[in-house]
Formats: structure tokens, C-alpha cells, sequence
């Protein structure tokens, strides 16, 4: 398994690499949002369902549209999650027809985050499109807060360890509906 920077693993993402990285409140593990066979392999390593749906980050809401119908969202309820970004908040959003499945799950919304982490920014900026996203641990158990764990317990499973810190937060993400404004899960 390699240990990269952010700056230096866009060729691993692109050829179908699964990565594990560090975010706001846990490392995460994440691959090519445009490359099944990609997140097949994060679906297998974490031992997740692909009917559970999985997280997009980004750095930019623009990097986020192409996967989005935000037509079914009124001016309101895209000022509201702007307003929150970046930062811990993850909100349900309607998907373009053309998301994989393996993205949504059986949705027909997949969940996204503008993240304020410099990590994950700069892979996105790096890519120039969104991550994958989901906590690096098997599904279950508990989400994995330091690299040598990852070291452990995944070095035969991914492609690289992006070097960094975690950020400050101790909970994962708030998840908010988009369209209803429900919270599905408190966080940071």
C-alpha cells in the first residue's frame, strides 16, 4: 500500500484505486465516483451493501452538479445547505438519472458534503470532481481514527494511505434531508 499526499494519488483514483484518507472526524475510504468497478472494490473491502447508498465529498458544490437534479430542490433549501458548507453537514440530495446505483443505492438521492478539511479538499481539487466517501472500517464496527490502523487493517485492501491529520471534529456529519429538512443523523 502506498502513502501518498493528496497531491500525488490522482493516478491511483483514476485507475480504479480505492484510497483511504484522513477527514473532519474518522479516515475515510474512497474512490472514482464515475468508475463502478472502483466503488464495487470500496463496497467489498468494507463489507457494505450497495443498497445502502454511499457519501460524495467535494470541494466546491460545483463539483457536486453532476450527479445532482437539482431542479427538485427550491432556492431555499440550496441556500440553507450552502450556508452550511464547508463544513460536517451531509445532505440528501435528488441524483441525475444517470448515478450509478452503486452510488445511490436503492435511492433516488445520494448523500453530499462540501468538506472544509485541507485533505479532502485538495484531493477533490486535485481530481477536479468529487470522492467517494465512507468511514474507513468494516461495516459494523467502529470507524478507524488513526493511520496505523489503517496500516493494519487495510494494507492489503486499498491502493494508498493519503497522509494527513484528522480534523477537529469528534462525530461524523450531521445528515440532513435536503428537501424536507428532516435530520437523519446528528453529528459534529
Amino acid at each position: 500500500m502506498l502513502q501518498l499526499q493528496p497531491s500525488a494519488v490522482a493516478t491511483t483514483i483514476q485507475q480504479g484505486g480505492v484510497i483511504a484518507y484522513p477527514t473532519e472526524a474518522v479516515f475515510g475510504l474512497g474512490c472514482d465516483p464515475d468508475n463502478d468497478s472502483a466503488i464495487e472494490k470500496l463496497l467489498v473491502v468494507k463489507q457494505r451493501p450497495w443498497q445502502k447508498g454511499l457519501i460524495l465529498v467535494a470541494s466546491s458544490f460545483e463539483q457536486l452538479l453532476p450527479y445532482l437534479d437539482i431542479t427538485q430542490l427550491t432556492e431555499q433549501q440550496l441556500q440553507f445547505a450552502q450556508s452550511k458548507w464547508p463544513g460536517p453537514f451531509t445532505f440528501v440530495m435528488p441524483i441525475q438519472s444517470h448515478v450509478s446505483k452503486l452510488l445511490c443505492g436503492e435511492f433516488d438521492s445520494i448523500a453530499v458534503r462540501v468538506s472544509a478539511h485541507p485533505v479532502v479538499r485538495e484531493l477533490c481539487d486535485t481530481l477536479n470532481k468529487p470522492l467517494v466517501s465512507t468511514s474507513a472500517n468494516l461495516a459494523g464496527e467502529q470507524p478507524v481514527v488513526d493511520a496505523q490502523h489503517i496500516i493494519t487493517d487495510f494494507s492489503d485492501k486499498i491502493d494508498a494511505l493519503i497522509l494527513g491529520k484528522l480534523g477537529e471534529q469528534r462525530q461524523p456529519s450531521t445528515i440532513i434531508d435536503a428537501r424536507s429538512g428532516q435530520i437523519l443523523r446528528n453529528g459534529s
